[in-house]
């Protein structure tokens, strides 16, 4: 009998057939659906590490801490304005006890400081001079008209030129005055004068007075106004030893 070779023809076919016919499940038609893995996320998924964690609520101030942020810082209370000052007048001779002039002798000088307060500008401050006569000593003669000769040093040329000086027994109304510098407040003004003797003056002591006058007040104001400082300087004249 030959039953032996068609055994061996079956076994060859069925070693023939395709692999993919022997992986199936019982249905051949119906691809197999393809295994994702557990721990690999879904196409187009956010990661869970990628999720935005919500912030905390802005806080909203309150009406008190609002209102203190705005207020403006406290303000620095303004100094007091300084106190009122006026001008000052002052002289300064070569000798302590004041000008010492011989009759015929040299000139002494001195000085006529102004020191302007605070209060007020000048526009025009006259230096006035003014002195009473010498009664004069037994033995000397009348005195002439101009029996001192004053002068002032230009303080821009260093020339002496003549300076009024005034010789009565009676004040001359300030508002009689004319000329004179501007004077700004808080300035200071330094001016340099001598005085001499002539040969034949009288001898004795008289002061002499020195007079700031501002010249620009009108007739019938205030004497403190007309006259912002004055001073007086003692004088004395003697005969040659």
């Amino acid at each position: 009998m030959h039953v032996r070779p068609r055994l061996l023809i079956a076994s060859a076919v069925l070693a023939a057939l395709p692999a993919t016919v022997t992986a199936c499940s019982g249905h051949p038609d119906r691809p197999a659906a393809p295994v994702r893995s557990a721990s690999a996320p879904a196409s187009g998924s956010a990661s869970p590490s990628a999720t935005a964690t919500p912030s905390a609520p802005t806080a909203t101030p309150t009406p008190a801490a609002a209102s203190a942020s705005s207020a403006a810082p406290a303000k620095t209370p303004a100094a007091p304005p300084a106190p009122a000052t006026r001008l000052s007048l002052t002289a300064a001779a070569p000798a302590a006890g004041g000008l010492k002039l011989v009759r015929g002798g040299p000139a002494q000088e001195f000085t006529v400081t102004v020191r302007n307060g605070n209060a007020q500008a000048y526009g025009h401050l006259l230096i006035a001079f003014q002195m009473e006569p010498l009664t004069g000593e037994p033995g000397d003669l009348p005195g002439p008209a101009a029996p001192f000769v004053l002068e002032r040093r230009d303080p821009a040329t260093g020339a002496w030129s003549a300076a009024d000086l005034r010789i009565a027994t009676d004040a001359k109304p300030a508002h009689l005055y004319t000329g004179g510098a501007a004077l700004a407040r808080d300035a200071v003004r330094t001016e340099r004068y001598r005085l001499r003797a002539t040969a034949t003056g009288p001898t004795g002591s008289s002061p002499l007075l020195v007079y700031a006058i501002d010249t620009d007040a009108a007739e019938g104001t205030r004497a403190d106004f007309e006259h912002p400082g004055h001073l007086s300087l003692p004088l004395t004249t003697r005969r040659i030893l």
